[in-house]
C-alpha cells in the first residue's frame, strides 16, 4: 500500500532490538519518526543511526520518539549496534525493528522492486500523536539523510498545528512566519498576532513567530 500524508500510520507488532514493539501503543501521546534501512552493517546507515542517537535530547524536547527498521533479525541488529556505538562514539538509544518477515515493510511500501526485490528503501515517516502521517521522505541509497532538516520540519509541523501560520522557504525556528491566506479578519489577526505583521503582498503577510 502507498502511504499518503494524513493517513493513519499502519499499526503493527514486531520484534526489535529492545523487544516486541506494538507500534501505536509504543508511540502513545508522542510524535514518532520511523526510518528504514536497506540492511545492517551498511556504511551510510551506520552514520545515520549514530547521528540520530546523538540527537536524543533534541528529539526529546520536541516530544518525539525515534525507531529504525531493517529486514535483518534481532541478533544482527544487536551486533550492528555494537559497531555503531564504537565507530560513531555514541550509544544507540532507540529500537531497531527486526522486520525479517517483511511485514512492516509491506505495510509501509518499503520494498521497491526497481531498487531491490528484498531490501527496504531508505524512507522516513514523521507521525503525530493522533497516529497520522505528516511527512514522508525517500532517499537514494547513496545519500545520507539530513536530520537537521527533519528536526526543522517537526518544528514547523508543531508550530503550524497550534497557530494559523505557515513557514516560508528555508525557515528556521525563531524566524518570521506567514499568516495563512484564509485568515482575513483584521481584528482576529490583531488578536492572534499582537506583534503585528508586514504585508509584502495581500496574500503574503509576514509576522514574528508567535510562540517566541
Amino acid at each position: 500500500m502507498s502511504i499518503r500524508l494524513g493517513d493513519i500510520a499502519p499499526d503493527f507488532t514486531q520484534e526489535s532490538s529492545d523487544g516486541p514493539i506494538r507500534f501505536h501503543e509504543w508511540i502513545g501521546d508522542s510524535w514518532a519518526v520511523l526510518f528504514s534501512h536497506p540492511a545492517d552493517f551498511t556504511p551510510v546507515c551506520t552514520t545515520e543511526l549514530g547521528f540520530t542517537a546523538k540527537l536524543k535530547s533534541e528529539f526529546a524536547k520536541r516530544n518525539v520518539k525515534v525507531i529504525a527498521l531493517s529486514v535483518d533479525p534481532v541478533d544482527s541488529h544487536r551486533q550492528w549496534i555494537g559497531d555503531i556505538n564504537e565507530t560513531q562514539d555514541t550509544e544507540v538509544n532507540f529500537p531497531i525493528i527486526a522486520d525479517a518477515d517483511r511485514k512492516v515493510s509491506s505495510l509501509y511500501d518499503l520494498i521497491h522492486p526497481n531498487a531491490s526485490d528484498t531490501l527496504t528503501v531508505r524512507s522516513l515517516f514523521v507521525i503525530d500523536p493522533q497516529k497520522k502521517v505528516r511527512l514522508t521522505i525517500t532517499y537514494p541509497a547513496s545519500t545520507g539523510r539530513n536530520f537537521n532538516e527533519i528536526l526543522r520540519v517537526i518544528d514547523s509541523l508543531q508550530l503550524t498545528d497550534n497557530y494559523k501560520v505557515a513557514t516560508p522557504a528555508n525557515w528556521q525556528d525563531g524566524e518570521e512566519v506567514v499568516i495563512v491566506p484564509s485568515l482575513k479578519d483584521e481584528e482576529e489577526i490583531k488578536r492572534r498576532f499582537p506583534k503585528g505583521y508586514r504585508a509584502v503582498k495581500p496574500y503574503l503577510r509576514l509576522t514574528p513567530q508567535p510562540n517566541k
